[in-house]
């Protein structure tokens, strides 16, 4: 599949590592090619502008810091019947502290289909860290990775890509189950930053 990947920090350049060699072709949406040349060299991904990269796409991940993802979504053009995943998680500071700006009503997930109402928005890739997402190979079980979304082709697709990434891929119904899929991504970010357990870990679904 044709893969582009906006945004090429921490978590876009983890999922273009951990896609490298899965016969994949990888595109990394970049406004400044010259600060990704170095992933680009790794991993083998062309470069090209955001919105160039997400064209013609057969997925197009979306790894961008909240705050700014609205104004470069909509940088990316009309997606319409594009499968999208979203693997935002909606943080911001709130009268707690640093925490989901949206929940109960809303969610992140479903915002982004509001910016891009006529693609397949599938939330996932936002309950683990990086490092796992960049590498599965040495846990002792696969790691389970919930996704949502509304349309069961595009969800049939990310899982194969999950699949790739080393993930159990588990639907977890339509995009209003991002709603509990955010929340649960916060317990990651609770437990490997403010409870000691570190990063390299991620949640599996173990049956009998």
């Amino acid at each position: 599949m044709r893969i582009a990947i906006i945004g090429t920090g921490n978590v876009g350049g983890a999922i273009a590592r951990g896609l490298t060699g899965k016969g994949h072709d990888l595109v990394l949406g970049a406004r400044d090619p010259g600060k990704v040349g170095a992933l680009a060299a790794e991993t083998g991904a062309q470069v090209a502008p955001p919105a160039e990269a997400a064209k013609r796409a057969d997925i197009v991940i979306l790894a961008l810091p909240w705050g700014a993802a609205e104004a470069a979504v909509r940088d990316l053009g009309d997606l319409a019947g594009q499968t999208v995943v979203d693997c935002m998680n909606p943080i911001g500071r709130t009268a707690a502290g640093m925490g989901l700006t949206h929940g109960h009503t809303t969610s992140g997930g479903e915002i982004v289909q509001g910016w891009l109402p006529g693609a397949l928005v599938v939330k996932t890739l936002n309950q683990v860290g990086a490092e796992i997402m960049a590498d599965t190979v040495h846990l002792p079980h696969p790691p389970v990775m919930f996704m949502a979304g509304n349309d069961a082709g595009a969800k049939r697709k990310v899982g194969l890509m999950l699949a790739d990434l080393g993930f159990e891929a588990l639907d977890a119904g339509d995009i209003t189950k991002a709603r509990l899929l955010e929340p649960f991504g916060m317990v990651w970010i609770n437990q490997a930053l403010m409870r000691g357990k570190g990063r390299n870990w991620a949640f599996a679904a173990v049956s009998a």
